[in-house]
């Protein structure tokens, strides 16, 4: 995490800045757009499973693919009950029917990504069913590495703001916003704080 960052906690959130001090994040990277939908189908395909499991769906989903390159028009070619049987749910396998089917008829643009503002982007994205807001979030933060993203969907979050400022229930979404607004615009730097706060 680079100085700048790292002041900037240290100024406005003391309390998240002594954990930024133990935890000791790297830079966020932006992906190459050419991953954008190979990354899109993992988040759909991962999405509330725990890692291990959504891990093992998606080998076995991506090896049904030559050369394990994932290609919208393939998925679109690929029968239901195959893509149920690399491990996904029904409701998955049209999640990412939906999504090949949107990209190959250019409803939804990548290419356009760079130049929208974030929610511009969650709301693009979100128009494809199966993609909703936590997704679209996650998208930003790990692959378009948009630096100001909080999810307030996200359940670590919500244990990571729990544990580091110590409270004895469940925060309001109203709790929440007067927290992280002290972050931005480095609120994705916030977030990574707090899942890996969970791990100390």
């Amino acid at each position: 995490m680079n100085k700048q960052i790292l002041n900037h906690f240290k100024i406005n959130d003391p309390i998240l800045y002594s954990y930024a001090l133990q935890i000791g994040l790297s830079s966020i990277k932006r992906d190459s757009p050419k991953n954008y939908f190979f990354r899109l189908c993992r988040e759909i395909i991962c999405q509330q499973l725990s890692d291990r499991a959504g891990e093992a769906i998606f080998n076995r989903f991506q090896k049904l693919f030559s050369n394990q390159i994932i290609v919208p028009s393939d998925i679109l070619s690929i029968s239901h009950e195959k893509l149920r049987a690399s491990g996904m749910s029904n409701a998955k396998a049209r999640y990412v029917k939906n999504l090949a089917d949107s990209v190959t008829k250019r409803e939804l643009n990548f290419s356009s990504f760079h130049s929208l503002a974030d929610i511009e982007i969650v709301k693009e994205l979100t128009k494809v069913k199966g993609i909703g807001s936590w997704t679209a979030e996650m998208f930003l933060m790990f692959v378009l590495g948009r630096e100001n993203i909080f999810s307030h969907g996200d359940l670590g979050l919500k244990k990571g703001i729990i544990k580091v400022y110590k409270l004895k229930k469940d925060p309001t979404k109203k709790q929440v916003e007067k927290i992280i607004s002290q972050w931005s615009p480095y609120k994705t730097y916030g977030s990574r704080i707090l899942w890996a706060s969970l791990e100390l």
